[in-house]
């Protein structure tokens, strides 16, 4: 354990736990202990809002190119320490260290995106709307903002928000996952180097007691969250009660669509990689194979088995495999392995097939770890538990289907949008699967329909309760009101 306690980052300075309680936080693949998290009280999230507001004047007042270079200062940075920074995500969330170091990259992508803040904040104008009247609307920012992240991502989430917020004049107090707040805690430092003004940027740490005040809080304009569908109601039903913007991205069960044209090896490794990258802890990861036709049942069944076998279950950071681009590592808790062998279980009692058994996976060394190995069920019909419910871990279903027809049903009556994809070489299938499959995030040979940090990132029904979606151009909207002004003048007398 790190001899240090985290601290919190609050009106430009670092700050102790005011109730001095705090949460071990564990690496996933030993079970031992890497550092303290603080949870912090409802008084000193008070204390972080209260900065953000106070700081919000001055800093909404500051010239946008002139916000922009702290990003630039911040890019710089990010850059440099990408590969610590990646360390640490592996050794707090578990994940590979080419995942974490994909994760940095993002990140740091976003921050790029935000730099161009003097483009992506002008408003439009109207000449002659009327006779002598002019129209136009100005994007302005708004007040202080929050986040509350989650575990999977627990750089690259905030990431989505955070430089978005600060170059459009807003403020900003971020509450990091309990489970995993080491990378944040870092990039507070590294906003500190950049000589933020003070207030600017926050970082309050804690349990459900620090995001609930966030929630709740009247000078807090709007809240981003990411996380279960069945919380992102909450957020969206309190944020409305208090009349304050809300972005809730939640569940998934995302599906990958095989027709009979696809390239098979190809599309073999590609699943494999979407499946099980981070096992299977991605808001993209698929968990649902649907294969159209008897002989592409047959052979994707066949073959992804085999390279499930084939997947290699490790420490991340074990010297000898951390630079694998295949490693899956464990998944984030005891209780988490608990949920995901207990859905492993009931799809075995509903019948299906249990292909491939991860429960009771042991890595050499690592007794304590929280693993599942790769899990694959066959005979799986929609509607099956393990098919409704997003598991957050590395189990996959196969379903069979004869038409495409067939599996856009499935995907579009499943209570989750978040993403899809379809593995054709038939550009006829691929558009038809691209309008009419009702997700937000759609894939062509594909795995992973993550897009870029330039374009929106988001789902479509329950995967969503929000209607601006994260990242890129899209998400300024969601940090600034648009003004309208209508204005006319005589001509002097």
């Amino acid at each position: 354990m790190r001899n240090i306690d985290l601290k919190n980052y609050i009106g430009g300075a670092w700050v102790s736990s005011d109730i001095q309680e705090y949460c071990e936080v564990q690496n996933p693949a030993t079970g031992q202990a890497i550092t303290r998290v603080p949870l912090s009280s409802f008084e000193q999230t008070d204390q972080a809002v209260a900065a953000a507001k106070a700081a919000f004047p001055q800093w909404s007042a500051t010239p946008v190119s002139r916000r922009s270079e702290f990003l630039f200062k911040l890019v710089e940075r990010l850059r440099h320490n990408s590969n610590e920074l990646a360390r640490l995500i592996s050794e707090e969330n578990g994940k590979s260290l080419p995942d974490s170091q994909a994760e940095v990259k993002r990140a740091l992508e976003n921050a790029e995106v935000a730099c161009g803040m003097p483009v992506l904040l002008q408003g439009d104008k109207l000449i002659a709307g009327a006779v002598g009247i002019d129209g136009e609307v100005l994007r302005l920012p708004l007040g202080v903002f929050g986040m509350i992240a989650p575990f999977n991502f627990p750089l690259m989430v905030p990431f989505w928000f955070i430089p978005y917020a600060l170059a459009t004049g807003n403020t900003y107090v971020v509450k990091p996952s309990e489970q995993a707040p080491c990378s944040m805690q870092r990039v507070a430092e590294m906003i500190d180097d950049c000589g933020f003004p003070a207030g600017v940027f926050n970082l309050v740490n804690g349990d459900r007691v620090a995001a609930e005040r966030l929630l709740e809080h009247p000078d807090v304009q709007g809240i981003s969250f990411v996380g279960t569908s069945q919380v992102c109601r909450t957020v969206a039903v309190r944020s409305a009660e208090t009349n304050k913007r809300f972005q809730a991205l939640g569940s998934a069960k995302n599906h990958l669509v095989v027709m009979p044209d696809a390239k098979m090896d190809s599309v073999i490794q590609n699943m494999i990689s979407s499946c099980y990258g981070c096992a299977g802890q991605r808001c993209m990861a698929s968990s649902a194979i649907v294969c159209v036709g008897d002989e592409v049942c047959r052979d994707v069944t066949g073959a992804f088995l085999e390279a499930s076998q084939k997947v290699l279950v490790a420490s991340p950071l074990d010297p000898a495999v951390a630079d694998e681009s295949m490693l899956m590592g464990p998944v984030i808790s005891a209780k988490a392995k608990r949920f995901i062998s207990g859905m492993i279980q009931a799809g075995v009692d509903e019948g299906a097939t249990l292909a491939l058994d991860g429960r009771d996976f042991e890595v050499k060394g690592c007794q304590g770890g929280h693993f599942i190995g790769p899990t694959v069920f066959t005979g799986v019909k929609p509607g099956m538990k393990i098919h409704q419910t997003e598991i957050f871990g590395p189990v996959v279903v196969i379903i069979q289907v004869a038409t495409l027809d067939e599996a856009i049903q499935i995907i579009n009556d499943h209570q989750y949008g978040n993403g899809a994809s379809i593995y054709t070489q038939n550009g006829h299938h691929a558009r038809e699967f691209k309008l009419r499959t009702r997700v937000g995030m759609v894939g062509v040979n594909v795995g992973i329909p993550a897009p870029v940090a330039s374009l929106p990132f988001g789902g479509m029904k329950a995967s969503i309760y929000a209607d601006v979606k994260a990242q890129g151009k899209e998400v300024v909207h969601f940090f600034t009101e648009a003004r309208v002004v209508t204005e006319r003048y005589w001509p002097e007398s």
